[in-house]
């Protein structure tokens, strides 16, 4: 940091200098700053406790406790000269102890701070000016919104890596690094965030959104895998109780689909079930989308006696904007509802049965006709 001299047009450097050189101390000093200046942490804070230790069955205390426009609690840590490394320990058990307050716990709190700073003003009407609304239409400390500031002059690695892995989740974290100068007689105070940095905050808050609903995608998957492989033990037990072979060589998935080979390349005969359908059909990819529409196409001419044999409409998609086609026969279902399992089941063993009847010799014909090129495979497709 530097001084403008304008009579001479130079610039001075300040002398960065510690708060221990200078003997400040914290609650005396940094504390009492912040307190009587919130907004140097960037933002409008009302501040509504020093020191506070009101936690049931603990003794501990946290330096000032605030509200932001928002009407979240924010749990302000001051540190000097050097954090420690168990300050965002201590600052997350403040933020869990103040989870619960109500907002008449928050004003009883307020009103005690106010009453000590002998300031004249009630609770109410402090918290209905800074809001900005009627106290009775005030609604603080919402949910889990509670916040962390983290002041100090030097911050370990321990503790910055800690707040950025606490960040992913959503945990509302800042650092400030507080830094003081001198020149001369003259002193000077910088506070500036460090963590999120100001000009990336909002795009470090949007990759945490992010990565939380990733996680929590992932977690939502993960519960439905048991539930999709059993669905599928007993679709293809009830497959392999009929005289088809499809599934005999099989095993249950954890995917919303499973498919066996037709023995024909990049043709499979598929089942298919999600919260929203059960189904089966005849999935064609063999790679190039202009034989996979021509084999459908081969197919679709000859609609009206293949679905006489299968005695059922058919669900004819061409898909043209994309390279696969499909012939299907769906029901509504949902696979993750156990009680609707055995109708589920039997509607696609059956839906199977019919579509490999009709399909399958034509299939045959296609390969034999030199339609479709190369060998039939029935395994191309996996076992899912």
């Amino acid at each position: 940091m530097y001084r403008i001299d304008r009579a001479a047009n130079t610039i001075q450097a300040l002398k960065t200098v510690s708060f221990k050189e200078l003997g400040f101390r914290e609650r005396t000093h940094l504390q009492e700053w912040i307190a009587r200046e919130p907004s140097a942490l960037g933002e409008d804070l009302l501040i509504i406790q020093k020191e506070f230790a009101g936690f049931s069955d603990t003794s501990e205390r946290l330096d000032l406790l605030a509200l932001d426009k928002q009407g979240s609690l924010v749990i302000i840590e001051n540190k000097l000269d050097d954090t420690g490394r168990d300050v965002t320990w201590q600052a997350l058990k403040y933020a869990s102890y103040c989870a619960k307050m109500t907002t008449h716990e928050i004003r009883d709190i307020f009103q005690d701070y106010l009453e000590r700073s002998e300031e004249a003003q009630s609770a109410e009407e402090a918290l209905s000016a800074f809001f900005d609304t009627e106290y009775d239409d005030l609604t603080l400390n919402k949910g889990v919104s509670q916040r962390i500031i983290l002041v100090a002059a030097h911050f370990r690695k321990e503790v910055t890596s800690t707040v950025l892995w606490l960040s992913n989740f959503q945990v509302r974290i800042k650092c400030f690094r507080a830094t003081p100068f001198a020149m001369g007689d003259d002193l000077f105070l910088s506070i500036e965030q460090i963590i999120p940095t100001k000009d990336t905050e909002e795009f470090t808050i949007g990759l945490a959104a992010k990565a939380k609903d990733e996680v929590e995608v992932l977690q939502k998957e993960a519960r439905r895998h048991p539930i999709r492989r059993q669905f599928w033990l007993g679709v293809i037990r009830a497959m392999n109780a009929t005289p088809s072979t499809l599934y005999q060589n099989i095993s249950p998935s954890k995917e919303c689909w499973i498919s066996a080979g037709s023995g024909v390349r990049g043709v499979g005969f598929n089942f298919g079930a999600t919260q929203v359908y059960g189904r089966a059909e005849l999935y064609i990819d063999r790679g190039d989308q202009s034989q996979n529409k021509q084999l459908f196409d081969q197919l679709n001419a000859d609609r009206e006696t293949i679905e006489d044999e299968v005695g059922r409409r058919l669900i004819w998609e061409r898909l043209d904007n994309r390279r696969a086609c499909r012939i299907k026969l769906e029901s509504s279902g949902n696979v993750f509802e156990a009680e609707q399992w055995p109708t589920m089941t039997a509607f696609m063993v059956d839906a199977m049965e019919r579509l490999e009847k009709a399909l399958k010799p034509r299939l045959g014909a296609a390969l034999r006709s030199g339609l479709i090129e190369g060998p039939g495979l029935d395994q191309e497709m996996g076992a899912g």
